[in-house]
């Protein structure tokens, strides 16, 4: 095996426990990076970074990133935020304090070392679109008003403000809008739709469908995604003025998604259809030549591919948890609404 050449640069990831944060920190530290992570454990797992606990160039700091900090870093990949709904709807007003104050804190700590910082957005800010795909350019169809809003408008308000600092101080800033990603390492009661019907095709539950399963997602793998973002980062600064969709445009429907991880786990769970959650966006498609042209990026990992990795994750993270602590998931699995979001 080559070594891997250090290089000397420190990198701040918030969120570094999360299901994203977490391969975005290995990816780095893979390729030579010093990377500190920050997590204050809400949504992130001592599980997901166990393999890095120990690495020389990694270090951790559990804390609330809502609360000021201070890191002395080149870079920051603010990803720090529960995204799956029943994560953020449960604590709202800390979910809009994450999402602000978060990326306060990480402009201040950019703007102090000349750091480069590149924020964590979501289709979210595109809301129930009436565009479609949804390029950049959209300024979206969202409620403020409503049980999804402290996420989407969170979000929103963070990417002002990032536009903000980008206009007054000359700050070096880049914006994600993350569409729909998957893969080993999300949590097996987070409610999003492919950890969901996953965990109950493995647990011979029903695959609980909200509304009639038409909607339609485009699925990206984590891989793919956190190639995305190191690119982002990387790119020139004239490329990285307005924010840039990453996701995979092959779009299924929900419906499609249940028979795929039916089919690929052999599992006999029936389908059952509940009524589709307040605010729950009916197409989800993103419009990438952005970041096609600006830093040749394009989604790699096919469906099914992506799929059988996170299946065999959720196999042996189940076959490796006692009953009792399986509970959550299988109840989590059997009640939460197939949330959307990244």
């Amino acid at each position: 095996m080559n070594k891997v050449q250090t290089i000397d640069e420190r990198i701040l990831v918030t969120g570094s426990a999360g299901f994203l944060g977490s391969h975005l920190c290995e990816r780095l530290l893979n390729e030579g990076f010093s990377v500190a992570g920050i997590d204050n454990h809400y949504t992130g797992t001592s599980r997901n970074t166990l393999a890095l606990q120990n690495h020389p160039r990694f270090s951790f700091t559990e804390h609330d990133v809502a609360t000021p900090y201070w890191m002395d870093v080149d870079q920051i990949y603010n990803l720090a935020c529960a995204a799956s709904p029943p994560h953020y709807q449960s604590e709202p007003v800390e979910t809009m304090k994450t999402c602000f104050l978060g990326g306060l804190h990480a402009l201040e700590i950019a703007r102090a070392g000349n750091a480069r910082v590149l924020q964590a957005s979501t289709s979210e800010v595109y809301g129930d679109p009436l565009v479609h795909p949804q390029p950049e350019s959209y300024w979206g169809n969202v409620n403020p008003h409503g049980p999804r809003s402290c996420y989407d408008e969170g979000k929103r308000s963070t990417e002002a403000l990032f536009y903000s600092y980008r206009q007054l101080h000359g700050l070096d800033t880049r914006i994600a809008r993350i569409f729909n990603t998957y893969g080993p390492r999300m949590l097996p009661d987070d409610g999003r739709v492919v950890s969901n019907f996953i965990v109950q095709a493995l647990l011979g539950r029903p695959i609980t469908i909200y509304g009639d399963g038409l909607q339609t997602r485009s699925f990206c793998y984590v891989d793919d995604l956190v190639d995305g973002l190191i690119r982002l980062m990387n790119c020139d600064r004239k490329s990285a003025q307005e924010p840039v969709n990453l996701g995979n445009p092959n779009e299924f429907s929900v419906l499609e998604l249940a028979e795929i991880v039916l089919d690929m786990t052999g599992s006999e769970s029936e389908l059952v259809f509940k009524e589709r959650p307040v605010d729950d966006p009916m197409v989800r498609q993103p419009e990438i030549s952005t970041a096609k042209e600006r830093l040749g990026w394009v989604p790699q990992v096919p469906l099914r591919t992506g799929l059988g990795k996170t299946i065999d994750y959720f196999d042996i993270f189940l076959s490796e948890t006692d009953r009792d602590a399986r509970q959550p998931a299988k109840a989590m699995a059997e009640t939460a609404p197939s949330g959307q979001a990244r």
